[in-house]
C-alpha cells in the first residue's frame, strides 16, 4: 500500500510540475501570441490532451503495459519538446528582463510599442523558442536511438597486481526496459558489449521500469552476455519500483550474480583483486538497503576493492570503508540539457565521468538507456569499458 501512494504521490508531484511549465509556454505560445480564434481553440485542446497524455502513460505502465509502450511514442517526445521550448522561452524572457532592469537602471524610459507590435514580437519569440525546441528534440531522438559510444576510462589502482594491468571491466547501466526500450535496443546493447571481449561485466541497476511477467521477453538478450570472469549486477532505484525481488530472480536466472552488500573474489591468490556490490541508496525494507559494512567484512586491506553502487552519492560513504574504485549511474549525465542541473545537485556535485572522493575514485557513467522521453541532449548513450591498470592514478576531479 505504501508503494501505491508513493507512486501515486510521484505522479501528483509531476503532473504539478508539468503543468505549470505547460501553462507558461501556452500563455506565450498561444495567449500572448493572439492566434486566430480557432487556431487558439484548436492549440489549447491539443495542449490540454497532450498535458493528460503524460501521467496517463506513467500510470499505464503498470497495468496496461503494451498500451503504455505504443502510447509512449507520442507522449514522451512531446514531454521533451515542451520541456525544452519552456527553457529556450524562459532563456528569452529573462534576456527581455535584463534589458528592461538595465534600462531602468540608467533612467532610459522603454520605447514604446504598439500592440499589434507586442504581438509580433511574441510570435516572432515563440516560433523561435518552439524551433529550438523541436530542433533539440528531434536532434536528441536521434541521439537516444542511436549508436552507443564506447567509452574507454583507464583506471590506476596502486594495489593492482601488475598481472592484472590492462584488466576489463564494461559497465552497463541504466538500460530502462519498458515503455519504449525493448527487445531489439536490448540485443543491440549486448552485442556491442560482447564484442569488447570484457573480462567482466558490471551491470549497476536501473535496467527496468515495469513487471517481469511484461518485460521478460525483453530483457531476454541479458542471458547472451558474456565474459571471462562473469556477470556482476548490483540493484538501481527503479528495480525498487518495479518489484525487486522478482528482478533479482528474473536477471539471476538470465546468468547475472547480484552482490547484495555482498564481495567476492576475481583471480586467484596473489593475482586477484575483490569485487563487492551494495543495494541502491534508496532500497528499504526487508533484507534490502546498503550496508557497506557486510560487503566490506573481514577484506583484504591489501587487495584493491571494486565496488558497484548504483548512485553516485554513494562514493561518500564508500570513502569510508577504504573502497578503491566505485562504478556508479543513475544520472543519465542528465540526459537531457539543462535539467542536468537538477540531477547534478541531487547526487552532490557528481554527473557524469571521473571523480576523487577522498581517496575513492570514482566513475560515473551516462548510462545506456534513457528514462522517460526517448531523447538525449548533449548526454550521448554510454557503454563504459573501464580498463584497470597498476600502478598511480593521475589526478582526477577532486569533490568535497
Amino acid at each position: 500500500m505504501l508503494d501505491v501512494l508513493i507512486a501515486i504521490a510521484r505522479i501528483l508531484f509531476g503532473a504539478a510540475i508539468s503543468g505549470a511549465i505547460h501553462f507558461y509556454v501556452w500563455r506565450r505560445l498561444v495567449k500572448s501570441a493572439q492566434l486566430p480564434r480557432r487556431w487558439h481553440v484548436g492549440i489549447t485542446i491539443a495542449m490540454i490532451l497532450l498535458f493528460v497524455s503524460i501521467p496517463v502513460t506513467t500510470w499505464t505502465s503498470r497495468v496496461w503495459p503494451a498500451f503504455a509502450a505504443t502510447f509512449g511514442w507520442v507522449s514522451y517526445p512531446w514531454l521533451a519538446l515542451i520541456a525544452l521550448t519552456f527553457v529556450a522561452l524562459l532563456l528569452l524572457d529573462l534576456g527581455k528582463l535584463f534589458v528592461w532592469g538595465a534600462r531602468k537602471v540608467a533612467r532610459r524610459p522603454a520605447p514604446e510599442t504598439s500592440i499589434s507590435r507586442r504581438v509580433f514580437l511574441a510570435r516572432i519569440t515563440g516560433g523561435t523558442a518552439l524551433a529550438v525546441g523541436g530542433t533539440s528534440m528531434a536532434r536528441g531522438m536521434i541521439e537516444a536511438r542511436g549508436t552507443h559510444e564506447i567509452v574507454d576510462v583507464e583506471i590506476y589502482l596502486a594495489k593492482l597486481p601488475t598481472s592484472l594491468d590492462g584488466f576489463t571491466i564494461v559497465q552497463l547501466t541504466d538500460l530502462h526496459v519498458g515503455n519504449t526500450i525493448d527487445h531489439k535496443f536490448v540485443q543491440r546493447v549486448v552485442d556491442r558489449t560482447n564484442a569488447l571481449s570484457p573480462d567482466l561485466i558490471a551491470l549497476t541497476g536501473d535496467f527496468v521500469d515495469g513487471k517481469v511477467e511484461d518485460l521478460r521477453d525483453d530483457i531476454a538478450p541479458l542471458s547472451q552476455l558474456r565474459a571471462k570472469h562473469g556477470v556482476y549486477a548490483v540493484t538501481g532505484n527503479h528495480e525498487y519500483y518495479s518489484g525487486a525481488d522478482p528482478w533479482i530472480a528474473e536477471i539471476s536466472r538470465l546468468g547475472a550474480k547480484y552482490l547484495r552488500n555482498q564481495r567476492v573474489t576475481i583471480g586467484e591468490g596473489a593475482n586477484s583483486f575483490e569485487l563487492a556490490g551494495v543495494d541502491d541508496h534508496g532500497a528499504r525494507g526487508g533484507d534490502h538497503g546498503e550496508d557497506l559494512a557486510a560487503a566490506t567484512a573481514n577484506r583484504d586491506p591489501n587487495r584493491a576493492l571494486v565496488l558497484l553502487a548504483h548512485q553516485p552519492r554513494q562514493v561518500r560513504r564508500a570513502a569510508k570503508y577504504g573502497v578503491d574504485l566505485q562504478l556508479s549511474g543513475h544520472t543519465h549525465g542528465g540526459q537531457i540539457w539543462p535539467w542536468h542541473y537538477i540531477v547534478k545537485i541531487q547526487q552532490g556535485g557528481l554527473l557524469a565521468g571521473r571523480y576523487d572522493f577522498e581517496g575513492t575514485q570514482l566513475y560515473v557513467s551516462r548510462g545506456c538507456g534513457y528514462w522517460g522521453p526517448p531523447v538525449r541532449v548533449l548526454a550521448p548513450l554510454e557503454i563504459t569499458r573501464v580498463i584497470l591498470r597498476s600502478g598511480v592514478q593521475p589526478r582526477a576531479r577532486a569533490v568535497g
